[in-house]
């Protein structure tokens, strides 16, 4: 449920095509929805303008699988990530018009009418190794209705890559920057463009790398102002934020 869905609601009453008790049993699960393993928070659109997402690291098949159809029936778009293979078969069995994204690790719902996109980021991998982070929040911000621009493979190590797409970049309202290893990448992107970029470390490369905390630790020290820095390997709160960014960029 989101604001415009609560108009539409409000105004098929005032019609007289909705009967207030049929309004009523729609809204019954608001503001939230009790299954006993999870409460579904039915309400996180109206308040923040995105839906309650999925996180389904840790959770059973059968749970995951039962708030996904649960959100699915209140009419919302319905994003899960971290989806391992039983787990989209699960789900895809309960809800076969969900898309499951492997690389990604989610599966995804679209419910709403289509509308034209609310903004633009650009999202950016240093290396293949990191697409599945970089995927994460492509398709995340995909579901949140934002246009989204897949740079990928365009690391340091071969700076001529990341130049010959800067007039990419500069047409973003946000950049998300992906990157293991040092994780040098962000800074660099930081200093050509004029709009937030937001840094994603990977847990990609060698011993010292340490699972992402030497990327993690060079991306907090960045030397460019427009950087900031979300937690290793979190692909999908580097998109949410990029989408309030884009979207009010984009008003």
């Amino acid at each position: 449920m989101d604001k415009t869905t609560l108009l539409e609601l409000l105004a098929s009453i005032e019609r007289g095509s909705l009967s207030p008790q049929e309004a009523a049993d729609r809204l019954t699960h608001l503001p939230f929805e009790d299954l006993g393993h999870a409460r579904i928070d039915h309400h996180r659109a109206l308040r923040s303008g995105l839906p309650e997402v999925i996180y389904a690291a840790g959770k059973t098949p059968a749970q995951t699988a039962e708030i996904f159809t649960r959100m699915a029936a209140a009419g919302s778009d319905v994003l899960a990530t971290r989806v391992d293979a039983p787990t989209a078969r699960t789900v895809l069995d309960a809800m076969p018009t969900a898309v499951h994204h492997p690389q990604a690790r989610a599966l995804t719902l679209r419910q709403s009418a289509p509308k034209d996109a609310q903004g633009h980021i650009a999202v950016v991998c240093a290396g293949t190794s990191d697409l599945p982070i970089a995927e994460e929040a492509a398709v995340t911000a995909e579901l949140f209705n934002i246009r989204v621009t897949r740079l990928y493979d365009v690391g340091v190590a071969g700076i001529h890559r990341l130049l010959a797409v800067r007039e990419q970049l500069n047409t973003a309202h946000a950049v998300i920057v992906c990157a293991g290893m040092e994780g040098a990448l962000p800074s660099v992107v930081g200093g050509l463009v004029g709009v937030p970029v937001i840094a994603v470390p990977t847990s990609v490369g060698y011993g010292a790398s340490f699972q992402g905390a030497a990327a993690l630790l060079g991306m907090l020290n960045s030397c460019s102002p427009n950087v900031t820095v979300v937690n290793i390997d979190n692909g999908f709160g580097a998109a949410y934020t990029a989408t309030l960014i884009a979207r009010a960029s984009a008003r």
